[in-house]
């Protein structure tokens, strides 16, 4: 079974029941601010591999005062600094030749740096934020690792399955990095008091914007700064996946950047393009900073306010991102996706518009989601041809140029509309009984789409001669 790794991210705690404007299907959810924990996930199809719990993320927003603004700081700056001693203690280590050094060795050092004079410092914090950076650097060097053996099953025939990515040697810190985090576990002890408040040891009450409750009590939770000099609490709590009451529809997915998705049973859901919208502002932020000399208070300024303009689009995505696919889930007992190659697409001259829509985020929230909520989750092959079999017939008709959306199938006779066959063929190769009658559109002046692509393929011989 496939397995994905997920990482959370700071959410936005927008107010519930907002309804987004730019979908061609009604919305009316909650606001979700919950994303999966960074644990490996399985993708499961069906209903009775949902027995055992998950762990989730719950995101809020936190507002601490000046005086905890400074304790988050220093906390930062201890868990970065040990480390990156540790890091550099491997290094070293490699360099001379000498064993890996373990998580014993690595946390002796840091105790003994505790008591020395130069870093007595280290003993303002918290001392469960330190091993906890210990534990996270310890958890980078076990990814590379594992990616360098699975790399090396793959070369050698013993691995089956598409080259795996082969992960990073962890790199330093740096007090200028965008993100900064501290993590509390329950040795820690913090605690959520009556009044609402966050008590942090040796930070104090952060006041917490709850968005909604926790559902269970969190094993740990994570302070978040990011660029825009918003901070987050990041729980992670054991949640039971509770099954949705049994729906009749399936669905499958085509996604698209004219319309962010459209579906089998032919509704199509207009692309927000976020950034697209804010492109404007964003220019006229980004041209202020680049006019601020460096190193001032000045271009500090016009630097968060990029980063907030950024942090708002980003936001909005997050938000429809989470709408739409509660939506589908709840609405639809199995929803069928395409595998699709966003990294090769990022690096064609539609990079900017397949990165606003953020088709991975929104695939992986269907994922956890459909497994949190009992419901099925299918993603077929990147290299199934949906775009040229005719939904109705079966019969495969060619590839066609990304101008023809509605094209003539040369067996039955049937027009189809482009997006929407792609979406039932999507939904048939993941083995779900669809219709193809969404796809058939009007016949239209146009003549029958080509079967090649336009100068992509040498012509025969005879039409050259």
């Amino acid at each position: 079974m496939s397995r994905r790794t997920w990482s959370a991210s700071p959410l936005n705690s927008a107010s519930p029941g907002s309804k987004s404007p730019h979908t061609s299907v009604m919305i009316s959810i909650q606001d979700e601010d919950t994303v999966p924990a960074s644990t490996d996930v399985p993708i499961c199809g069906h209903e009775n591999e949902y027995n055992s719990g998950m762990q989730l993320r719950y995101n809020y927003r936190l507002y601490p005062t000046a005086g905890q603004r400074s304790a988050l700081a220093r906390a930062f700056g201890c868990a970065r600094v040990v480390f990156n001693d540790a890091l550099a203690a491997r290094q070293q280590a490699h360099a001379a030749g000498q064993p890996y050094l373990t998580d014993a060795e690595v946390s002796a050092r840091l105790t003994a740096a505790k008591a020395a004079p130069e870093r007595a410092w280290l003993g303002e914090v918290s001392a469960v934020i330190l091993q906890q950076s210990l534990a996270d650097l310890t958890t980078a060097y076990r990814r590379f690792f594992e990616s360098r053996t699975a790399l090396r099953q793959w070369q050698r025939g013993g691995r089956k399955g598409p080259k795996p990515r082969e992960a990073g040697l962890p790199r330093f810190k740096s007090r200028k990095d965008t993100r900064q985090g501290i993590r509390f576990t329950a040795n820690a002890r913090f605690k959520v008091l009556p009044g609402g408040t966050l008590r942090l040891p040796k930070i104090g009450d952060v006041p917490v914007r709850w968005s909604r409750p926790l559902p269970s009590p969190p094993s740990s939770v994570t302070v978040i700064r990011d660029s825009a000099g918003r901070y987050f609490a990041s729980f992670v709590v054991q949640a039971q996946p509770g099954a949705l009451p049994a729906a009749e529809p399936v669905v499958g997915i085509d996604l698209g950047l004219t319309h962010f998705a459209v579906l089998s049973d032919g509704r199509k859901i207009t692309s927000p393009r976020f950034l697209r919208r804010a492109e404007r502002k964003l220019r006229r932020a980004q041209r202020s900073l680049s006019r601020k000399q460096d190193g001032s208070r000045n271009r500090d300024k016009a630097r968060v306010k990029v980063a907030r303009a950024h942090a708002r689009v980003a936001d909005a995505r997050r938000e429809f991102h989470h709408q739409l696919s509660t939506a589908l889930i709840r609405d639809n007992q199995a929803v069928a996706v395409e595998d699709l190659c966003v990294n090769g697409l990022a690096r064609t001259r539609l990079a900017k518009s397949v990165h606003d829509a953020g088709w991975s985020a929104f695939t992986g929230m269907l994922e956890y989601k459909a497994r949190l909520y009992g419901r099925e989750f299918h993603r077929i092959g990147r290299f199934e041809p949906t775009s040229q079999v005719c939904s109705a017939c079966g019969v495969k008709d060619g590839p066609k140029p990304l101008h023809i959306r509605a094209w003539q199938c040369q067996a039955c006779r049937m027009w189809l509309d482009r997006d929407i066959n792609a979406a039932v063929n999507v939904a048939k190769a993941a083995g779900l009984a669809v219709t193809a009658c969404r796809a058939q559109v009007r016949p239209g002046p146009s003549v029958p789409a080509q079967r090649r692509e336009a100068g992509t393929h040498p012509k025969p011989r005879q039409e050259a001669a």
